[in-house]
Parts: C-alpha cells; sequence; structure tokens
C-alpha cells in the first residue's frame, strides 16, 4: 500500500514561455469496494492505506455494527483497478447490510450519502453527556502539533488529516486520506483497535466541517469536534441537536465556539 505517487511535472510561471522539468508527487486515489457477508455495499475513492483502520471505522459509523470487536474477519486484496475489502461479519447483522446495500448509491465517503429516506438521514443522535473540559491554549496546541503527524499532507499538499487529541492538546492518533470523511473513518477505526476511548479527548480535522462529520463524531461518543474550516448550516444544527461542542475555524490565535451548550470549551 502506498500513500503517494511520484510525476514528472513542468513548472511554469506566468511571465515566462519557458518551462522547467520537475517531480512533484501526488496522493495516491483509488476505488476500495467494501462487501459485507459477500454481498457488495459500496465503494469509495479513498488512498489506499490504513485500510484496516478504514474498513473497521466505516463499518462503525454505517451502525452495521456498534463494536469493533463483531467483525469476525477482514480480508484486503489489491485488484486491477483497486481494493477490495471483504468483511464477515455475524449472522444476525446479515439483514442490515442487505438492506442498506438495496438502497445505497455508489457515492463518496460521507457514509450516508444515496440513503433514499430523508428520515433516515436525519434519524435522532444519541445527546453526547461526556463531561470533557478542553482549555483553550489545548487547541492552539493541537494545531500547532498537527503538521509533524501529516507526512503525505507535507508530500502531497492534497490530503486531509483527523487526529485524535487529549484535553492538554496532546495528539494521539492521526491519519490521512485524500477524502476527509475517509480520514476520520481510518482514525475511529485506528481508536478501536488501539483502545482510545473517543469520550476522553476532542477531535482535529483539516476539513470543511459538513453534517456528516458532525455525525460521525456524535455515533462514536467524542464530545468536542474541532475543524479548520467553517461549519454548514446543518452541521451547527445536528451539533446542537446532539449535544456535541462544535468549534470551528480554528487557527494558530483563534477559533469559532459553534455550539457549546455543556460549556467543554473553559
Amino acid at each position: 500500500m502506498t500513500g503517494s505517487v511520484t510525476a514528472p511535472v513542468q513548472r511554469m510561471t506566468y511571465d515566462s514561455p519557458a518551462a522547467v522539468d520537475a517531480e512533484r508527487s501526488l496522493a495516491v486515489e483509488a476505488p476500495v469496494a467494501f462487501e459485507y457477508n459477500g454481498i457488495a455495499y459500496a465503494v469509495m475513492m479513498a488512498t489506499p492505506i490504513d485500510l484496516e483502520d478504514f474498513a473497521v471505522g466505516f463499518t462503525l459509523s454505517e451502525r452495521l455494527v456498534d463494536r469493533a470487536d463483531e467483525i469476525l474477519s477482514m480480508h484486503i486484496a489489491q485488484v486491477e483497478l483497486g481494493w477490495i475489502v471483504r468483511i464477515e461479519l455475524p449472522v444476525q447483522r446479515a439483514a442490515p447490510v442487505r438492506e442498506r446495500a438495496r438502497l445505497r448509491l455508489v457515492e463518496g465517503s460521507c457514509g450516508l450519502c444515496g440513503i433514499e429516506s430523508i428520515e433516515q438521514v436525519m434519524r435522532p443522535l444519541a445527546v453526547l453527556e461526556a463531561a470533557l473540559l478542553v482549555e483553550r491554549a489545548a487547541i492552539g496546541r493541537a494545531l500547532a502539533a498537527l503538521e509533524a503527524h501529516q507526512p503525505l499532507g507535507r508530500e502531497t499538499g492534497a490530503m486531509h488529516a483527523a487526529a485524535f487529541c487529549s484535553p492538554d492538546g496532546t495528539i494521539a492518533a492521526v491519519r490521512e486520506d485524500v477524502g476527509r470523511h475517509n480520514a476520520l473513518d481510518k482514525l475511529l477505526g485506528a481508536m478501536a483497535g488501539q483502545g482510545l476511548d473517543p469520550a476522553s479527548g476532542f477531535l482535529l480535522l483539516t476539513a470543511r466541517c459538513s453534517y456528516e462529520l458532525v455525525e460521525k463524531a456524535a455515533q462514536a461518543g467524542c464530545p468536542v469536534l474541532v475543524t479548520i474550516s467553517a461549519p454548514t448550516s446543518l452541521a451547527a444544527a445536528r451539533a446542537a441537536a446532539a449535544g456535541l461542542t462544535l468549534v470551528s475555524l480554528a487557527r494558530g490565535d483563534s477559533a469559532l465556539i459553534v455550539t457549546d451548550a455543556a460549556d467543554r470549551i473553559r
């Protein structure tokens, strides 16, 4: 598995007719197909690294299982045009897989697009009650440290990162991908594998805060979500409904507290 490839390019300027041959690292984007119990479920465009973490996080985000240890087995294989991840779930989980596969369309990687029922998309979220306290300065510390945990981002300039941070701003885990949803799914899968409790820290994402990211954070049980870009109106509304503390437009010296009914930011 690789996260980047080198490609020949030509570097030009607007005030000169000459171009200079050069090389550039490009982020790898490839189709990754998920099969559950032999049922074709979804195809995601993703960076083919940390695919086991991606599969665990995606399976949890899709609510196909409640716990990572319900996944009986997983086999990852490279095929001619991409990758295929074959996952075996308990028999009692097969019916939801069949129903969701029937409703889904080939999609991006949000884990919610393609559901035909608006009611399903807007299903209620459990209210987060974790009594986590995060100092404002901790967000600044996490932001300052994040670049050091983004090797593919530095190399390609085309990667999103999702980080899990302790309340003091220490980064405990990071995953990268060309897709912001994929990066978060990979991170959640890695956290499940490492035994990191989502309620014990905050998520930091280098992404626009769409409602799908709020849904994934809330469903995982993480009470605080920090994003570098602004939220959508639906993201803010869903965060408020779930009791999720949402901090956006996070910069080195400032950020916006969008929702914080639980007073977690101090």
